[in-house]
């Protein structure tokens, strides 16, 4: 690997700490990356982001300017002879390219500002804030500033930085759902959970909290969290939002508006309606059947989506994430690029495929050893205890180990409807989509919105809709051709008019005018005809719209070039109006915001195309005098 390090440098390599670096990482990542996980910046993802950036470093320490980490692949496969890791050679390339890319322009921005820092040092320690601000603004690593500084013999104020960052945790945390009103971690209660076999319980509440503080009772109207000893309500995890519904009792009434896991408790969060609530009470817990239904379809459906995904895509697809909630699904997963229409058509078909076959739900709970070897799909970085859960859908279809409420048949998932596919992260792509009631929802929406449609370009029914679009697209662009030809005709004859009106200046025609009505598109086509017009011509064409945003288009001749620049031209005429521009030397572009000097700036022109001649005569009379 270290010859392989060589060839890319173009030479062997010196037997120092960088190369020995880079192949060390190479391994690292490739098996990473292998095994389903992305750069990040948070878990695992993210320490496979500083091994990578680590390598970059020392590429770059080497003179490596170019992307050279992904080719490092093929050598280390053929090495390897491992078949998972030449199956998966091209995805892991393309991963650790995109990810290499991405750092240098962080390493880029991020150097350039650490050797500002340093130039400025008044002694041998890097401030915290500038450590801060390095990490904070340009993403530049800690640990890249550290190793930047030991080169130099600097060292870097952690403490500073660690204060800093401890800072923006806590801005985070009294910014987060749980800082104010709830407590983070509960240590002595612990509930248990029945909600797969009943959503309602007699139980006993153990604990309460209001504003974050235990307190012994609450009261009528106000808001805290319940702990029961036993509750079938389930507690948001895995990326299932958790239940709704009521704690009940004698003239009581506490209405469920989430439940969250702190600890071994369930937290029952919500607002006390009518009575009171005091530590030791029996109270019956009722989970709302609706949004836990609503729920289990989405959830069940996510199952079915990932085994859609594996299916069409490939055995690299690997869960990055969820959230299941009542009305919608979200499911990111890693792909190397965006998924088709086509393939979305087809994996949204083999999710309704296998919930109209309708065939019942397996549930076994095995040891962690049994579910692996049966073939089940676990998520890389979950913790699992001793005993799992494990779900299959389809016959063998999905398999997977999950803790959430899931339907007992295929069918009650209902209809599946994919909204929308897109990417949110290097080779992380992600869907969202809606089931059940969700989708029957979706789908009602879209048929009135097509009706609607229908009923505004006058056509009787959706199914008229596209002869009827298609005769407005036609419409539409033979307009566009007669518009086209008129601005032609129009340019043609504002051309004659623009041409009795220049004036001639040792032979160059020079024409700076105000059009009424015009647009940047329609001065660019007057200058390019008045150009091929004249041999020698200096032109400044300007209109004005909305009434005070100023449009300059400039055009000078070939032979006309080297006295007078368009570029030059056009900043001259739009520096007196409050603008700038750019483009060509033989053609520019500038705009202004004080059409009031326009004219007067127009005026100019002339006046400034004398200076250049009398200046480039000098010049030739200089020249020959030389010679």
């Amino acid at each position: 690997l270290i010859e392989a390090v060589g060839a890319i440098c173009g030479g062997a390599v010196q037997n120092d700490l960088s190369p020995r670096v880079i192949v060390d990482h190479i391994r690292s990542s490739a098996f990473l990356v292998a095994d389903g996980v992305l750069p990040s910046n948070e878990g695992r993802g993210y320490v496979l982001r500083r091994i990578i950036r680590r390598a970059v470093r020392h590429g770059s320490r080497m003179g490596l300017e170019d992307p050279f980490f992904h080719r490092l692949v093929a050598p280390l496969a053929k090495m390897m002879n491992d078949s998972t890791l030449s199956g998966a050679a091209p995805r892991i390339e393309r991963v650790l390219l995109h990810e290499e890319e991405r750092f240098r322009e962080t390493l880029t921005h991020g150097l350039k500002h650490l050797e500002e820092v340093i130039a400025d040092l008044e002694d041998r320690s890097i401030p915290g804030a500038a450590v801060f601000r390095l990490y904070d603004t340009y993403g530049f690593p800690v640990d890249l500033t550290a190793d930047v500084a030991r080169e130099q013999g600097l060292e870097l104020d952690m403490e500073g930085f660690r204060r800093l960052m401890e800072e923006q945790r806590a801005r985070a945390r009294r910014g987060s759902h749980f800082e104010s009103g709830t407590p983070w971690e509960i240590s002595d209660a612990r509930t248990d959970f029945c909600g797969y076999d009943t959503l309602n319980e007699e139980t006993a509440v153990i604990a309460l909290y209001r504003s974050g503080r235990r307190v012994k009772t609450l009261g009528a109207g106000e808001e805290g969290g319940v702990v029961l000893a036993r509750t079938p309500f389930y507690a948001e995890a895995g990326g299932q939002v958790g239940d709704r519904g009521l704690i009940a009792g004698a003239d009581l009434r506490f209405a469920v508006s989430d439940t969250l896991r702190r600890g071994d408790a369930h937290v029952h969060f919500g607002r006390l309606e009518h009575g009171y609530l005091r530590n030791g009470m029996q109270v019956e817990a009722r989970v709302d059947p609706e949004h836990r239904a609503d729920v289990a379809r989405n959830h069940s459906a996510t199952h079915l989506l990932h085994a859609a995904l594996r299916l069409r895509l490939g055995e690299h697809v690997t869960q990055q994430g969820s959230l299941v909630a009542a009305d919608r699904l979200r499911f990111d997963f890693s792909h190397p690029h965006p998924v088709g229409e086509t393939e979305l058509t087809a994996i949204e078909d083999q999710v309704n495929e296998i919930v109209l076959q309708n065939t019942d739900a397996q549930i076994a709970v095995m040891s962690i050893k049994q579910a692996l070897d049966s073939g089940a799909l676990s998520l890389s970085g979950e913790k699992y205890g001793k005993r799992v859960r494990v779900l299959d859908f389809g016959n063998g279809f999905s398999r997977e180990l999950c803790g959430g409420t899931h339907v007992r048949r295929t069918g009650d998932v209902g209809p599946f409807k994919i909204v929308s596919e897109s990417g949110i992260a290097a080779g992380v792509r992600r869907i969202e989509a809606v089931a059940g009631r969700g989708a029957l929802t979706w789908i009602a929406r879209g048929q009135k919105q097509l009706r609607d449609t229908a009923a505004l370009l006058g056509a009787s029914s959706p199914a008229e809709l596209t002869p009827r679009i298609e005769r407005l697209l036609e419409r539409q662009n033979r307009l566009e051709k007669e518009l086209e030809a008129l601005r032609i005709r129009l340019a043609g004859d504002t051309s004659k008019d623009l041409t009795a009106s220049a004036e001639e200046i040792d032979g160059i025609k020079v024409i700076a005018r105000i059009l009424e009505s015009a647009d940047t598109k329609t001065l660019r086509q007057l200058v390019d005809r008045l150009k091929e017009r004249w041999t020698s011509a200096v032109i400044v064409l300007a209109t004005v719209s909305g009434g005070n945003k100023v449009s300059l288009v400039a055009g000078v001749t070939p032979d006309s070039v080297d006295l007078a620049s368009a570029v030059e031209l056009v900043n001259f005429v739009a520096a007196q109006i409050g603008g700038r521009g750019g483009g060509r030397p033989d053609m520019a572009q500038a705009g202004g915001n004080d059409p009031s000097a326009l004219q007067a700036a127009l005026n100019s022109v002339p006046g400034w195309v004398r200076d250049r001649l009398d200046h480039g005569t000098r010049a030739r009379r200089e020249a020959s005098l030389d010679a």
